[in-house]
């Protein structure tokens, strides 16, 4: 069974758009492959921070995952920091890549320009990703766009690895894995839902009560011609409903437009759809919340798992680099 390698920052809370793009395929994946999934939390570093939130936020996101439907006996869940393989292989990744691919990063780039303070783990932070991916065999990794550049990279520094040191590493491929809904911003349907505090009344938290879900997409800006269809280009507002819907439903979104004329009919479908798309990850997120003890047990159990897989990978870096054994 193939390798696959995920990550998520625990950074904002999980929206709408990261449930129906993203996180409701990790569900039948953790059956398809031997699925690893990871609470990045030393990635959230590279920017200020509060430290109880990210502790906070860290645990929260954990328990969301498993909310969603990921089994810790079926997949391996757990969060970076408790795995320490990770920030020790980061170091073997640095010291293969350079400086100049470290620059080209286009995300380094992006969130640098212009800041006041620009940490070195901005710079380097992708080195640490690489180790993530590496330290597991991993074969393939589900990625979007903007993520494919750090795949590349991972894949350029396990073959100088493997050039220079001898056969270490599994050389991983990207993969796009099938769209996922398109959900986008209901005040703004030409941007993509978003976790900034800008974009609050045009995001739906996979946490909101229901009423304040229901009343947002109620609100959704929509058009004045009246006509349901699915046209991105035309009519973005109704086509971001209908998209919702559809996923929310199981169907596709031209199918959903046949079945409506007016758009309060298709808001208050959504509305409901959407309630009830969620609730049963809010009633388990609620188990889980109110038994701790619980959900450290998980990670306690998913960073053996993981721990098991990635020090055994990391030991045969270190041999193959020149590095004295204990």
């Amino acid at each position: 069974m193939a390798r696959v390698f995920s990550g998520i920052q625990p950074t904002g809370e999980v929206h709408l758009g990261n449930l129906l793009g993203a996180l409701v395929q990790w569900v039948p994946a953790q059956h398809e492959a031997d699925s690893v999934y990871c609470v990045v939390d030393l990635h959230a570093l590279t920017n200020a921070h509060d430290p109880a939130k990210l502790r906070e936020d860290t645990l929260a996101l954990a328990r969301l995952l498993v909310a969603v439907g990921l089994d810790p006996d079926v997949c391996t869940l757990f969060v970076q920091s408790h795995v320490h393989e990770h920030a020790e292989g980061a170091w073997l990744m640095e010291c293969t890549a350079s400086y100049g691919q470290m620059q080209r990063m286009t995300q380094f780039k992006e969130k640098s320009d212009n800041a006041e303070f620009i940490s070195t783990a901005l710079l380097t932070y992708p080195a640490l990703q690489a180790a993530d991916i590496l330290l597991y065999d991993t074969d393939r990794v589900p990625v979007g766009e903007d993520q494919r550049q750090h795949i590349e990279l991972a894949r350029d520094i396990a073959l100088r690895f493997n050039h220079r040191y001898g056969e270490t590493f599994v050389v991983p491929e990207a993969v796009v894995p099938p769209s996922g809904a398109r959900v986008m911003d209901l005040q703004e349907p030409t941007n993509k839902m978003s976790k900034s505090a800008a974009a609050a009344a045009g995001t739906i938290n996979v946490l909101d009560d229901p009423a304040v879900t229901a009343k947002k997409i109620k609100r959704a800006v929509t058009d004045t011609d009246g006509e349901v269809r699915y046209d991105v280009a035309a009519k973005p507002g109704v086509s971001n409903l209908l998209s919702i819907l559809g996923a929310a439903t199981g169907r596709a979104p031209r199918e959903v437009a046949a079945g409506y004329t007016q758009y309060g009919p298709l808001k208050g479908d959504t509305a409901d759809a959407v309630v009830e798309l969620l609730r049963p990850i809010q009633a388990r997120y609620a188990e889980l919340a109110a038994d701790p003890d619980a959900m450290h047990a998980i990670l306690e159990k998913g960073a053996a798992k993981a721990q098991a897989v990635s020090s055994g990978v990391l030991d045969r870096a270190k041999r193959n680099i020149g590095l004295l054994p204990r």
